[in-house]
């Protein structure tokens, strides 16, 4: 019975990122087109790709210099003080992958330096909030990475949240942006669909108020 009910959860897990697969909203709120900074974080709950182990810190520092040659929005390393929270997660070479746990991907010491294209030393220090409202554990904590099974999608995820709310990944999600390859290294597909998507959201907005 218990093996009957694996089988079932890992195919509705399966089928649901398919469906998903190559789709971005249309349409984004105003709060993004009002939004001024924006922090990007790996996804809490991803683990780390045992082949790739730094695969999702390099798709948040990808993501953070696409938007850095953007310019639209102003990079920072604290979801305190961003308007929108991007959570970014590598998919797996398999849907069902052996990766590690380890709740302290986001600890970053730094600053988003322009001159620099990306993420340079110097700024924050201590925890990230993980926009949850439980903070992501520090070296200080007592909660060592182990091994795990993880069941989840092939494909790259790309979440954008409100960020001027208490627990912004607790909210309903902005905008959001799902494919094989979405977080592709120094070309993040990601952020041209979301760039195309912010530039329709100001032309329809402008149509309501000329």
């Amino acid at each position: 019975m218990l093996r009957r009910l694996f089988t079932l959860t890992v195919g509705l897990l399966i089928a649901v990122p398919g469906l998903a697969k190559n789709k971005a909203e249309k349409s984004v709120p105003d709060y993004i087109l009002h939004a001024h900074t924006v922090a990007v974080m790996v996804d809490p709950g991803a683990g780390i790709d045992i082949e790739d182990p730094r695969a999702n810190q390099v798709a948040q520092k990808d993501v953070e210099t696409a938007l850095l040659n953007w310019g639209r929005f102003q990079p920072v390393i604290s979801t305190q003080q961003a308007d929108l929270v991007i959570v970014v997660r590598k998919g797996h070479a398999r849907v069902v992958d052996q990766t590690v746990s380890d709740p302290r991907q986001n600890n970053r010491v730094g600053m988003i330096d322009p001159t620099q294209n990306g993420v340079s030393v110097g700024a924050q220090h201590g925890r990230q909030p993980d926009g949850t409202g439980s903070g992501v554990p520090d070296a200080s904590d007592r909660d060592p990475a182990h091994p795990q099974t993880e069941v989840g999608t092939t494909e790259d995820t790309f979440l954008v949240y409100n960020g001027d709310v208490k627990d912004p990944l607790d909210s309903p999600v902005g905008w959001s942006y799902i494919a094989k390859d979405g977080l592709r290294s120094h070309n993040v597909p990601a952020v041209d669909e979301f760039k195309k998507a912010v530039a329709a959201g100001d032309k329809a907005a402008a149509a309501k108020h000329p």
